[in-house]
């Protein structure tokens, strides 16, 4: 599809990609985004980034974007999570390894948004994206562990604002491949979409039009000779962010089948990532703390002991 678009008078600043979205809602915003990564959506005739703030006047056009692929939430009682609590106004789910978090193009299976709004409806008019309902964080879909679930926007917004803020806490465990020479550190390569394998995250030396700031800490918990348990926060929250990050480090995770390179092969894996979403902490409406964790899933508590 070729077209164009001008911006209207705004009032505000409007992100790009935000703009197309609710310009183009048959397309997702992960397609306009890949699209205007790929140059195949300009501004003024030039190519952009993604997050690029729009002016008023502004000529969008775009060029050989594919026709939408109608992706749709179908509710499915059937899809298998942990309910942790329930609230009013959120619902702390321990999501386990192998569930997609929400449709997208590509997914031929049920996501844990199927089962969400299977019992819970009223979450389908909460947030940004229809297909994304109550979504304010996500997980990979082989990384276990604890997402808050909005049930109403005011909840979604007042979560929102504290991503942006940055002042949501979560942590995670991992094991990795190799011995760390320092017991804690932090990670702050910067991170770009690939330009070589789409579905693969970049860790770049240094920032630049393409590349959004992420910054990971980490501890050692145990090592072994092949591997160490880690505990790791997040500051930041992108896309393969852990995962990008510690094998930019050297040390990918045991189990990480896209980023493990195949001379730091370990045979020995729990089926699965090691990763684990285990403590994530916020405040709610009433301005209390919450927090809440999650232990280990089976598989990888035995594959720890195996270990030993």
């Amino acid at each position: 599809m070729n077209k164009s678009l001008s911006a209207p008078e705004l009032h505000e600043p409007t992100r790009l990609d935000k703009f197309l979205h609710a310009a183009l809602p048959d397309y997702s915003r992960s397609v306009l985004q890949r699209a205007i990564r790929e140059g195949n959506i300009t501004v003024n005739d030039k190519k952009v980034v993604v997050h690029h703030w729009l002016k008023s006047g502004d000529s969008i056009e775009l060029k050989n974007l594919a026709e939408p692929i109608k992706i749709t939430v179908t509710p499915n009682k059937d899809v298998p999570y942990k309910l942790i609590a329930e609230t009013a106004d959120y619902l702390i789910i321990d999501k386990p390894a192998g569930l997609v978090v929400h449709p997208a193009a590509g997914v031929n299976e049920p996501t844990l948004v199927d089962g969400l709004i299977a019992k819970y409806p009223e979450i389908a008019s909460v947030g940004d994206d229809p297909l994304r309902p109550g979504i304010v964080h996500r997980l990979d879909r082989e990384v276990s562990g604890l997402l808050v679930i909005t049930r109403n926007n005011q909840m979604y917004e007042h979560l929102k604002k504290q991503f942006q803020d940055r002042t949501i806490d979560k942590e995670y465990v991992g094991l990795v491949i190799g011995q760390l020479s320092q017991p804690s550190g932090t990670i702050n390569f910067p991170l770009a979409r690939s330009k070589r394998n789409h579905g693969k995250i970049a860790a770049r030396n240094k920032a630049g039009d393409d590349t959004r700031e992420a910054i990971t800490h980490y501890a050692v918990a145990k090592q072994w000779q092949k591997v160490t348990l880690l505990k790791l926060k997040l500051e930041t929250g992108r896309t393969h962010q852990i995962r990008a990050h510690l094998a930019a480090l050297g040390y990918p995770l045991v189990g990480d089948q896209l980023y493990r390179p195949p001379k730091l092969a370990f045979k020995n894996t729990p089926g699965r990532i090691f990763l684990h979403a285990q403590t994530l902490s916020f405040t709610d409406l009433a301005s209390q703390r919450q927090t809440f964790s999650s232990p280990l899933p089976k598989e990888l508590s035995d594959f720890l002991n195996s270990l030993s």
